[in-house]
């Protein structure tokens, strides 16, 4: 029976959705990890729950351990990861609160590790393809369980991971759109990348709280803007993320 993490914040901590939680403290080559783990079973699944800004979203982006929360889950025996965030939309018809399970990622962050490897050996050289570094399979499970939903979901978009914890020029949104992005956010492409190192098959849902600040017509973002539309709309995730697990 596969066992899966969750990498997650606001609403994933609850302990509801957890039958029998408990606190998980293990400790890593690359430091600490953001929190605790919190495992439990979810029906009769065993998961691991990671909160990605800490349990209390202390931690700001580009100080997150990516590589110790990847490689603690790895040690734990997790075989797949689903991941949620909340991202900007860089397209009109990407609306707020709609959820997007990503299929693409841009890299745009830059002073965050992103290999466990900081030296070959010799003979052992590691580049890992990246050209699908969201698992099909699970990617498939959670646009079927959207639709029998009824979620007003989108079923592929890239993500462009900045390194925050700033948002956006309107220069830059520009520019994103212009590269091809269909959401914004801090938080992806460093997880991604470094679950396809590990070989940690990996899938992300995103939900769109806000226009980022490309659209003239519209308010800038801002962090109480994007807590609102993700409060009212996080059951949705939770929703789907459970309704998935059951069919894993």
């Amino acid at each position: 029976m596969k066992k899966i993490a969750i990498i997650g914040g606001s609403g994933l901590e609850n302990p509801d959705i957890l039958k029998s939680p408990q606190n998980i403290k293990i400790d890593t080559p690359y430091g600490e990890l953001t929190s605790d783990l919190t495992s439990g079973k979810i029906g009769d699944k065993e998961v691991v729950i990671l909160s990605r800004h800490g349990k209390s979203h202390t931690i700001p982006p580009s100080q997150v351990n990516n590589r110790a929360n990847i490689w603690a889950l790895k040690e734990l025996g997790c075989e797949l990861i689903i991941a949620t965030t909340a991202c900007g939309s860089l397209r009109q018809e990407i609306e707020r609160g709609d959820l997007v399970i990503l299929d693409q990622f841009i890299d745009f962050t830059r002073h965050r590790p992103i290999s466990f490897f900081e030296e070959f050996k010799s003979g052992e050289m590691k580049h890992t393809p990246m050209a699908t570094p969201f698992d099909a399979k699970l990617r498939d499970l959670l646009i079927n369980q959207a639709k029998g939903l009824n979620l007003k979901y989108h079923p592929e978009g890239t993500v462009i991971s900045i390194e925050g914890p700033r948002f956006s020029t309107r220069a830059e949104s520009n520019m994103f759109r212009i590269w091809g992005a269909d959401v914004i956010n801090m938080s992806i492409a460093p997880e991604a990348i470094l679950a396809n190192e590990i070989q940690i098959p990996y899938a992300a849902i995103a939900m769109s709280t806000d226009y980022d600040c490309w659209k003239v017509d519209e308010d800038p973002v801002t962090w109480e803007a994007v807590l609102e539309i993700f409060n009212k709309n996080v059951h949705n995730v939770i929703d789907l993320i459970l309704n998935t697990i059951e069919k894993i």
